[in-house]
């Protein structure tokens, strides 16, 4: 019960440090579960969501990749499709998880891939 208590406080006090700081950008959530990573990038003025991606659609589904390798693909879709919607300028929400493994590696695709944050 501490634990997931520990894990909301972070995630708000991330969360609130990073809105101080980037007021004119679109946010870029993540979620990431034992086998799976799903990000959005999210327009919090308007509270929609605009370009979302999830590893468990098909076409990175039909792949058979481990975990590692499938942060890069949702992060080579996302970074495609918020090129498609003119988004260029993001900021990087990491949730209540460390910039550590497969957020990181996530967060270096979309860098890779013309995203600025």
């Amino acid at each position: 019960m501490k634990k997931i208590n520990n894990k909301i406080k972070r995630r708000l006090r991330n969360r609130k440090k990073l809105r101080s700081v980037n007021e004119n950008r679109l946010r870029i959530s993540i979620s990431k579960s034992l086998n799976n990573l799903s990000a959005q990038i999210i327009d919090d003025k308007q509270k929609k969501t605009l370009v979302s991606v999830s590893s468990i659609e098909k076409e990175v589904k039909s792949k058979k990749v481990k975990k590692m390798e499938k942060s890069t693909l949702v992060g080579e879709i996302l970074a495609k499709r918020a090129k498609e919607k003119n988004i260029n300028q993001v900021y990087f929400d990491r949730g209540e998880y460390k910039y550590h493994g497969r957020v990181k590696t996530f967060a270096e695709t979309l860098r890779k891939n013309g995203l600025k944050f």
